[in-house]
């Protein structure tokens, strides 16, 4: 029975581009028309179960029956798969005929609900889950200069990845407006990248935490190597347990962290910001963020790459924001840059493939480049894209025009 329901759904999913699948049965089917742009797809299911569980929830269905070798890629690679059905149902235009059954949404926003507390507890296991599977597959697919784990940015005559990220660290440490001997806090300060640049370039005092244990280890290193162990301090902490302490900062950067915070703690991450910012102070918030309307993470994400984490909507940031008397001062939304920074990682995992399945195993690899290649296609065709929001507390805190971010 599910075969049939399977090819009606993909006969409206799949207009423009081509998606040939070989059921298990050994019978063939082929969707939509060859369009140039659009890619070429040939699918082989091993069991007639890929069909049902397809059905019943087509990103965490296909992404399972992918990672245990029971969908299988004949011609094109996952990414073009993907691909094929994002482009096809753009954000823009509405894409509701791919959502999954209604009785799956409700049980999937229940959990989504449930999942969202992230105390202190939550957060650092959730972050381990991701960022402690071991810096050696990082340094296989990050730049090597600057081990960003963000988007980059990628403005005109930018080609390469560490380029773009460059490019990001100077364009945020621009929106910081930073003069020299101020103290920054870099919440989830990753390897230390954004703290290495900012005390190299503008001789200030950074400290940075993170909850990744393999972080902060190879962060301290890194500082020690780039010869900044004076200006630039990592801590294994929780922003809550900084902002418990009373200190409090003339710059606070984030970068890719609010992602990990959790709808629940939206409030307690920028009344604990808004307490450790100075009166004249800046602070720059780096974040993916959806357009349109709040909703949840699907099952595939909160299951394999972010447990416990959400990517939220600009209207529901600042309103957490606002109840803390920040200003926000300036918004840049980064549409595309994302998904060239992505497609770059996906592109050195290919290239080291045999160095990550060695790591691991090829479950994970396929499980990696699943990931990989949806988070690149959300961002050119989903709804997704990056916020950089900038807050002060004091509306004299910079100057009254943005010509100070055309300099240098």
């Amino acid at each position: 029975m599910s075969k049939p329901l399977l090819d009606r759904f993909l006969a409206r999913a799949i207009k423009q581009g081509r998606l040939g699948i070989v059921f298990a049965d050994g019978s063939a089917s082929t969707y939509g028309a060859s369009v140039e742009g659009f890619p070429e797809i040939v699918l082989r299911f091993t069991d007639s179960a890929v069909s049902r569980d397809i059905l019943l929830d087509p990103r965490l269905g296909a992404a399972e029956a992918f990672i245990d070798g029971r969908l299988m890629i004949e011609e094109g690679d996952v990414m073009g798969l993907v691909g094929l059905f994002r482009m096809n149902a753009p954000w823009e235009r509405g894409n509701d005929h791919l959502r999954p059954k209604r009785l799956k949404r409700l049980l999937n926003k229940a959990s989504f609900a449930a999942e969202q507390i992230n105390n202190r507890v939550g957060s650092r296991k959730n972050v381990a889950h991701h960022y402690d599977i071991g810096n050696d597959l990082y340094a296989l697919m990050l730049d090597a200069e600057h081990w960003q784990y963000s988007c980059g940015y990628w403005p005109e005559g930018v080609t390469t990845l560490s380029q773009a990220q460059e490019a990001k660290l100077k364009l945020i440490a621009k929106k910081l407006h930073l003069t020299a001997g101020q103290s920054v806090l870099d919440i989830g300060c990753g390897w230390g990248g954004m703290a290495i640049h900012l005390a190299e370039h503008h001789n200030v005092h950074v400290t940075g935490i993170t909850l990744s244990e393999e972080q902060a280890a190879l962060a301290r290193k890194r500082v020690r190597d780039a010869g900044v162990a004076d200006k630039v301090t990592i801590l294994l902490e929780d922003y809550r347990d900084t902002a418990a302490s009373g200190r409090r900062f003339d710059r606070i950067v984030s970068v890719g962290m609010f992602e990990h915070v959790g709808r629940a703690q939206f409030e307690t991450f920028f009344e604990a910001s808004a307490r450790m910012l100075a009166d004249d102070g800046v602070m720059l918030l780096h974040t993916i963020g959806r357009f349109g309307s709040p909703g949840t993470t699907d099952a595939f994400t909160r299951k394999y790459v972010f447990p416990g984490g959400y990517i939220p909507a600009l209207s529901e940031t600042v309103a957490a924001s606002e109840k803390f008397r920040l200003i926000a001062s300036d918004v840049e939304t980064l549409r595309l840059h994302y998904a060239h920074t992505i497609r770059a990682w996906y592109a050195n995992c290919m290239e080291h493939k045999d160095k990550i399945i060695a790591l691991y195993d090829e479950k994970f690899f396929r499980m990696w480049t699943f990931y990989l290649a949806g988070a690149a296609t959300v961002f050119e065709h989903g709804g997704m894209g990056n916020y950089q929001i900038q807050f002060i507390r004091s509306r004299h805190a910079l100057p009254i025009t943005r010509d100070y971010l055309l300099k240098g």
